[in-house]
């Protein structure tokens, strides 16, 4: 079994060449922490001897410092990498290990236990054939083993071996052995996994392991190594699905070429098939399949090519090509699951950056209709997702993608959500199904446009977007510069958080969700009002600069004026007309901006208005000036 060959000392130029035709396994060991997935991992390549005489000294050095196996090899550091994990004993990163045997080649991710690295387990689980469940047998199933396994399932793995470690810290039991299998199998039942193989183990001890166990003659089924060596990977599953290949770049060396490179993520494709560029639904026919060692007659899932066409067709970046006779669909509005995977909540209305393939664009959270509680499987109302949670949402986009149902094809129906201030990976997502209103609502042409009703009105229509605390004087300066707009004969309307709130979102209170769902509102409003030729203003706190980025994105660059209304917190409670400020500091008034609910001031706004220099009638006069010096009042 080891992975040991005369054939690299005698001829190993025949060992590369069968060590090139092995199939390649891939898999990842999850669960909670402190199962033992960093030891089982250690121990496979120790077992396969894939490790240096150097790389063995040093773990036999490193268990003596950091080890917790007394004076035996802590298998576990050959794959805990990072300082934090030694010291702690636990895995926080992904690590990944090569290791082959006489029949295959594998890869394994080491994923994290703890709870709050869930989030690293989706990473290394999203590219797995396998999946090795690891369950402590002295605490069985456990609400991380149940998290792990759900996520499994939710991503599509197939083939999950549930490893039930530390057999020998339980005498080898087998009736604790049958107890843990009968309470996985009745949660598996529950989630849709159809097969799972259990295998009792000591990964420290290495029993059943790489070779049968001497310890438990009652159990009569495959080691691990058997296990993994022997799976049947459906690695043609891909092949046989429809052609499918997101662009990743036009390839335009010079004048006489141009090509669409990408990786062929499903499917085959030959010279002279019809395929189809999606969104656009335009079709042509494959002229050449190009590669840096020659053309192809044949390209299959996996491969990265460049593929030319018979004719001139309006392609970019982003773009899917697919089979013509078995299309993808093309929707902008979906029902997904969401794995949320950022410290700050996901929250509906808030918008987002997704990358689905190639493709990225600006999505919304329009609903959140219900979070997966992973222990029970019940489905809860929610208004957000906190870090880790799972849930079901409904999200639109700015514009049509190409898409297949998760279930059908996982390149095409998965995605990343993305923090549009920080660029950050926030979330994942599989799409479940495009929404029908998705299809049946389009826009309907009319005739009279923005501009025309801007021209009778002699103005150029804008949203002056007022934002600061509670008390700065948002409303007031507000007023002052419609007065001063309307004396000048343009056309305005002023929307004020207090008044709003009696009435469009008189339903809305003050937590998170509700004051971005409060922006969204008076963002589309506000948009509304501009394609009406008007010049809006808006006083709102609008304390989250996603929300005020969001409602920027919706209109056109020069339409949106961003001002500040800078006063320093001390003065905004000193005014305290409202006698808000006192309530808030004796807890009274829960979520108030400033106290207890952050607020994010801007950071380039066009109107950068001080007030603690200013009176309300200059900050007034700043803001028209602006409008004057930058043609807005015609």
């Amino acid at each position: 079994m080891a992975h040991v060959s005369d054939l690299i000392e005698s001829d190993i130029a025949q060992y590369l060449k069968e060590h090139e035709h092995k199939s390649l396994l891939r898999f990842i060991t999850c669960g909670s922490v402190d199962d033992g997935k960093s030891t089982l991992i250690g121990r496979l390549l120790y077992e396969s001897k894939m490790l240096f005489e150097d790389q063995l000294a040093a773990v036999e050095s490193d268990s003596k410092k950091y080890g917790t196996q007394g004076e035996s090899i802590d298998f576990a550091l050959l794959v805990d990498g990072l300082a934090a994990e030694r010291e702690q004993g636990i895995t926080i990163d992904v690590a990944y290990r090569f290791f082959s045997t006489d029949q295959r080649k594998f890869i394994v991710a080491d994923t994290p236990g703890h709870e709050q690295y869930t989030r690293n387990m989706v990473t290394g689980a999203s590219t797995a054939d396998v999946a090795i469940v690891m369950v402590d047998a002295r605490k069985g199933v456990l609400t991380q083993t149940r998290r792990h396994s759900y996520l499994v399932s939710l991503i599509g793995i197939r083939h999950i071996v549930v490893a039930i470690n530390k057999m020998d810290l339980v005498e080898y039991s087998q009736s604790v052995f049958q107890k843990i299998v009968e309470e996985y199998q009745a949660f598996a039942r529950e989630v849709g996994i159809e097969k799972v193989t259990f295998i009792p183990m000591s990964a420290f001890k290495g029993d059943n392991v790489t070779a049968p166990s001497t310890n438990m003659e009652w159990y009569r089924g495959t080691t691990l190594m058997g296990y993994l060596e022997s799976v049947e990977v459906d690695i043609d599953r891909a092949e046989r699905a429809p052609f499918r290949m997101a662009v990743q770049w036009v390839n335009r060396p010079n004048l006489d070429f141009r090509g669409f490179s990408g990786q062929i993520s499903s499917g085959v494709v030959h010279p002279g098939d019809k395929i189809r560029v999606l969104p656009s639904g335009k079709e042509s026919n494959i002229s050449r399949i190009v590669t840096q060692g020659g053309d192809l007659d044949r390209a299959v899932a996996g491969q990265s090519v460049t593929l030319t066409l018979e004719d001139e067709v309006d392609i970019s970046r982003g773009d899917l090509l697919v089979e013509s006779a078995n299309p993808a669909s093309v929707a902008k509005q979906f029902e997904t699951t969401i794995v949320w995977m950022n410290e700050e909540p996901l929250l509906a209305g808030r918008t987002y950056l997704v990358k689905v393939g190639t493709q990225t664009c600006s999505a919304t959270i329009t609903d959140i209709k219900y979070q997966v509680n992973v222990n029970t499987l019940e489905h809860t109302a929610a208004k957000g997702l906190e870090l880790n949670a799972i849930g079901v949402c409904a999200i639109s986009l700015d514009r049509d993608i190409a898409f297949d149902p998760y279930k059908e094809n996982q390149d095409t129906g998965s995605f990343i959500l993305i923090d549009r201030l920080t660029n950050g990976t926030v979330g994942a997502g599989m799409i479940n199904f495009a929404l029908r209103r998705s299809h049946n609502i389009t826009m309907q042409h009319v005739d009279v446009n923005k501009d025309g009703r801007a021209d009778i009105k002699h103005q150029k229509p804008c949203i002056l977007w007022l934002t600061g605390l509670s008390g700065s004087g948002k409303s007031t300066i507000a007023n002052l510069v419609e007065q001063k707009l309307f004396a000048m004969g343009r056309h305005t309307y002023l929307l004020d958080g207090d008044n709003v709130r009696h009435g469009l979102n008189k339903d809305l209170g003050f937590t998170d969700g509700d004051r971005v769902e409060n922006i969204r509102r008076i963002s589309e409003v506000s948009k509304l009002m501009l394609d009406a030729g008007l010049i809006v203003l808006t006083a709102f706190i609008s304390p989250f600069r996603s929300e005020r980025r969001m409602a920027r994105e919706l209109v056109s660059d020069g339409e949106f004026i961003e001002v500040f209304i800078n006063t320093p917190l001390d003065i905004a409670e000193q005014r305290d007309v409202k006698g808000l400020y006192k309530k808030a500091r004796k807890g009274e008034l829960k979520n108030f901006t400033g106290i207890d609910s952050p607020y994010e001031a801007p950071e380039n706004p066009e109107c950068d208005l001080r007030t603690a220099g200013y009176s309300a009638e200059e900050c007034a006069d700043q803001v028209v000036e602006y409008l004057k010096s930058n043609g807005y009042l015609g």
